[in-house]
């Protein structure tokens, strides 16, 4: 029988009259090492599914790789496609592992359709980020355009001033940039999607909740998101392999961090901690 998480985060009924704004917890800095851990763990105890998002996820990235291969200029918008799609395609992750916790079977199917259970409001959150994303690919190209007004230097060229660190204007100007960006991105998508599913919480609240996880928890995002870089540098460097495995680590690792980082909702009077009202309609 394979471990599980308890649970005592309640799914609120579709006549509440209102949920009330999600309450931040602080967590360690040691906190998104454990997150990781439990993520290992949902990925060991429910293999198939898990790994069906991996392979979405490398098929993601051989085609970001084959685009950039052919126009580096536009890593910016391509990196940003990834960020933006990678959320939501790992929506079924986050199922996965909330299936796991209330004792569930794991299935792929139930995961496949999980956004129609608040399809506005992660809609919201979809247009609001890609609209992040979008300018920000617009501004890498900008910088492109602004220290190199001639030509654009070939690929093979880039990477050699890069890597010899011959062009450190260009590229502090395009990291300093590029860090705004993605810290915006970072802090409104923390938990929001996790949260927007969980407790079919209206987009906006969800990104305010994301922003206070990430300012009441600099330390501990800090070494999340480091994490995640890392790990997803590694799945690219090995030629898209390594994310068939480690894609599902950080979904299930983001469920688990949203739990740690918010409070669960109050249990009802008369209603034990492990149970839900909507156990009987998500499997």
């Amino acid at each position: 029988m394979t471990e599980q998480a308890p649970s005592n985060q309640q799914k609120p009924r579709d006549d509440d009259p209102g949920l009330p704004f999600p309450t931040v917890r602080e967590v360690s800095a040691g906190a998104p090492l454990k997150w990781i851990a439990r993520g290992c763990a949902d990925l060991r105890a429910c293999p198939g599914p898990s790994l069906f998002y991996g392979l979405c996820f490398a098929a993601m990235g051989v085609l970001t790789m084959a685009m950039f291969l052919h126009a580096y200029e536009y890593i910016a918008a391509l990196a940003s496609g990834f960020l933006l799609v990678g959320p939501l395609v790992a929506m079924g992750l986050y199922e996965i592992s909330r299936r796991r916790e209330r004792g569930e079977a794991c299935a792929l199917g139930p995961t496949l359709t999980v956004w129609r259970r608040n399809m506005s409001n992660i809609g919201v959150f979809a247009v609001v980020l890609g609209v992040v994303l979008l300018v920000w690919a617009r501004a890498s190209m900008v910088v492109f355009a602004l220290f190199y007004t001639d030509e654009m230097p070939s690929l093979d060229s880039l990477l050699e001033q890069i890597l010899t660190l011959r062009n450190l204007e260009f590229l502090s100007a395009y990291v300093g940039v590029g860090l705004i960006f993605a810290t915006v991105a970072f802090a409104a998508s923390v938990v929001s999607v996790p949260l927007m599913l969980d407790r079919n919480q209206d987009a906006i609240t969800a990104m305010l909740a994301s922003v206070g996880a990430l300012l009441n928890n600099p330390g501990p995002m800090l070494v999340w998101a480091g994490l995640i870089v890392v790990l997803t540098a590694i799945g690219f460097a090995t030629f898209n392999i390594g994310l068939v495995v480690l894609m599902p680590v950080i979904g299930h690792a983001t469920w688990h961090a949203y739990r740690d980082l918010i409070e669960p909702l109050p249990v009802p009077p008369g209603r034990h901690a492990d149970q839900s009202p909507s156990s009987s309609s998500t499997g």
